[in-house]
């Protein structure tokens, strides 16, 4: 029987058994006497192994059937819950979730058996189990020096399917090199880093094995060094070149690889049994990531076209919609047909007057319609921040726990819809937020002792509706920012101290987003002010939105992140600039102003006009734009706000309000970061869309 066909149900099924798995594991060690949350995990695990098991996915099916019987004893009393079985517990829905990402990759689950947690489990089952803490720093120590082994061992064993590629290789005329790169100490985001590594080779020839896996890798469950086979056209001077080329890498070691003895099948298994032991054992220390980066490198080989097209299929979008919703546009289409029969009538007629009349209450009645209509397919687009929030707490509770700190995260507002292009994309940035807000905004236990604080930390997420765009909140009441320190090492990084003496509040904490900018004192492996922050900014002005910084010293900061409904369709004010037509989003716009020339003055060298006792600066779009000028003498100028910042735009002529479809520009104009897109006019006309982010 082919069951390709119900892969995307058993997928989007896994997916919420998962979130359903994560909830109530963190539930039952919040009350780990409670029998009815065993009861429901219980459940989930035995509907997963039916799943598993009716899809073919049998070391899937083996885990949960292992997981399933230790939860059964636990039920029946035989068992109590304690904090070294929970965590076992938690690397089982981790494992889970590696299984379903790398069905949505590849259609299969793969090679991994997790033996050494199902081992535990067993142990678990027989009482043998003694201790499963995390690995302790000599264990951690063990598995690095084993790393640097394999990665540099002149001995290296190459699996058979690899060898098979080696020697054909070598055959074709090809290099084959074992390539060791080691990343700098201070590099905080290391699989972003490997991934650079792997797309610069991947341009000159192809990967055809790597360790620690590119599963690891993308995890970032290794220490700063990764070893790669590499089979190229290249030279070795040409690859070492280019690699320490890239920054954040302190070295690189090339060994040309033209005999590799070969290994027995019971060797390649030890092996892997002991990588798959250093895993989990480097995995206890590190937090996990709800999510994998976007940019970690997941191919060894490049894949055909027909594995490319299967896996866009297997991994295709879909939403869950509520049949209510579904109910409407079906109502909606329905009005749709009779207004096409009306129009249709209006031709047989052959009364003109009553044709008129008929024409324009039919077009009316149109408008009506595919009003209603976009605004019906837009709520079916629409899903709640709660598929976002929802991992997050698990994400705390692995950052509180290697942190040492006490921290509790309070949501609210997990029902704000938001569109679902811009759900998919929010979960990373709100990711570093959280982490800075932990490990560098909130003070340790001790130190909040001493100044008469909770000993609790307090990170706040919440998010809510304001206009067209949703706004979410990370808000932590630790130690807050020093702008005066950031203002400092504004000038220490070359900024002009009477440029940085200028500085509005506001300005300064602007800097923190700006690359490698951090103010931690001690680098971690898990976040410091500054680090990551320009990535956040990026991703999120790349959605069109954009995010603040309030902070008090000693209270505690809040970052505030506000992005558009949706994507797809927004309102727009078209206007003419020369002899252009140009959108302007109307979430941005505050109002709109007619001015002499006489109106503007100069500060700074920067125009500006006086408006109800606010200066604001004036940006003429027109020389910015490259479009000749008009040069009147009565001026339009659009006022847009971005976060506490007003601009005046100088246009030439208004059009109007209009509902326009966004389009992409493609990638051969995606660096023109003053236009957001492109929309289409009723007429057939491209007008281009400008970036308010970029602009103000």
């Amino acid at each position: 029987m082919d069951m390709s066909q119900y892969l995307q149900v058993f997928i989007e099924e896994s997916k919420e058994n998962l979130q359903t798995l994560n909830e109530n594991l963190l539930l039952l060690e919040a009350t780990p006497e409670e029998i009815e949350v065993v009861n429901v995990i219980f459940r989930v695990a035995h509907t997963f192994k039916g799943m598993a098991g009716t899809m073919g996915f049998t070391k899937m099916q083996h885990l949960t059937h292992v997981l399933e019987n230790v939860l059964s004893e636990i039920r029946n009393g035989k068992l109590h819950v304690t904090t070294e079985m929970l965590d076992i517990m938690f690397q089982c829905l981790d494992a889970l979730e590696n299984y379903v990402d790398q069905i949505i990759n590849t259609s299969s689950e793969g090679d991994e058996s997790y033996s050494h947690l199902i081992n535990q489990l067993e142990a678990i089952l027989k009482g043998d189990f003694v201790s499963a803490q995390p690995a302790t720093k000599a264990s951690t120590s063990n598995s690095e020096n084993s790393s640097n082994t394999n990665s540099t061992s002149s001995n290296l064993k190459l699996p058979d399917s690899v060898e098979v590629v080696r020697k054909q290789a070598l055959e074709d005329g090809m290099n084959v090199f074992k390539i060791n790169v080691i990343i700098s100490e201070t590099c905080m985001l290391k699989a972003a880093r490997a991934f650079i590594v792997y797309s610069e080779l991947g341009d000159m020839g192809d990967i055809i094995h790597c360790i620690p896996s590119s599963q690891d890798i993308e995890e970032e469950k290794f220490d700063r060094e990764f070893m790669v086979v590499f089979t190229t056209q290249e030279s070795l001077e040409r690859i070492q070149e280019i690699i320490m080329a890239i920054a954040e890498i302190d070295g690189v070691t090339i060994e040309d690889l033209h005999s590799v003895s070969e290994k027995s099948a019971q060797e390649e298994v030890q092996e892997q049994e002991e990588v798959q032991e250093q895993a989990s054992n480097q995995q206890e220390q590190e937090v996990s990531a709800p999510q994998k980066p976007a940019v970690a490198p997941t191919a060894q080989k490049k894949p055909t076209k027909e594995e490319a097209t299967n896996k866009v299929n297997v991994a295709g979008k879909s939403v869950r919609v509520n049949i209510d919703r579904l109910d409407t546009l079906m109502n909606l289409v329905s009005e749709l047909i009779i207004v096409k029969t009306q129009l249709e009538g209006i031709t047989e007629t052959n009364n003109a007057s009553n044709s008129e009349t008929n024409y324009s209450d039919s077009v009316e009645y149109l408008e009506r319609v595919t009003t209603s209509l976009h605004d019906a397919v837009m709520k079916v687009r629409m899903v709640p921040v709660e598929t976002v929030f929802n991992r997050f707490p698990r994400l705390i509770r692995d950052v509180s726990r290697k942190l040492g700190k006490n921290i509790e995260l309070v949501m609210s507002g997990e029902e704000t819809e938001l569109d679902r292009t811009v759900i998919d994309e929010i979960g990373d940035p709100l990711i570093h937020l959280l982490r800075n807000a932990a490990d560098h905004g909130l003070e340790t236990t001790k130190e909040r002792k001493e100044i008469e604080k909770p000993e609790k930390g307090t990170i706040k997420l919440q998010a809510y509706q304001d206009g067209n765009s949703v706004v979410i909140e990370v808000e932590d009441d630790g130690r807050g920012i020093d702008v005066e320190k950031i203002r400092a090492k504004s000038v220490e990084r070359g900024t002009p101290q009477e440029v940085a003496d200028a500085m509005s509040e506001q300005e300064v904490l602007e800097q923190l987003f700006k690359p490698s900018f951090s103010m931690a004192k001690k680098i971690t492996d898990l976040s410091g002010r500054g680090v990551g922050l320009d990535v956040v900014k990026s991703k999120i002005t790349t959605l069109g939105g954009n995010v603040e910084i309030v902070t008090e010293l000693g209270k505690g900061s809040r970052f505030i992140v506000r992005l558009p409904l949706t994507l797809a369709i927004i309102q727009a004010l078209m206007v003419n600039i020369s002899s252009e037509k140009y959108a302007i989003p109307l979430n941005n716009i505050q109002n709109i102003e007619n001015i002499h020339q006489d109106e503007i003055k100069q500060v700074q060298n920067q125009e500006v006009i006086v408006l109800r006792n606010q200066v604001i600066p004036v940006v003429r779009l027109d020389s910015i734009l490259e479009l000749p000028s008009t040069n009147t003498e009565d001026l339009i100028v659009v006022i847009v706000k971005k976060g506490e910042k007003q601009v005046g735009f100088v246009v030439d002529s208004l059009i109007g309000q209009q509902e326009i479809v966004i389009k992409p520009l493609g990638k051969y104009l995606n660096n023109i970061h003053m236009i957001a897109g492109a929309t289409i006019l009723g007429n057939g006309e491209v007008a281009l869309i400008l970036d308010i982010n970029t602009l103000v």
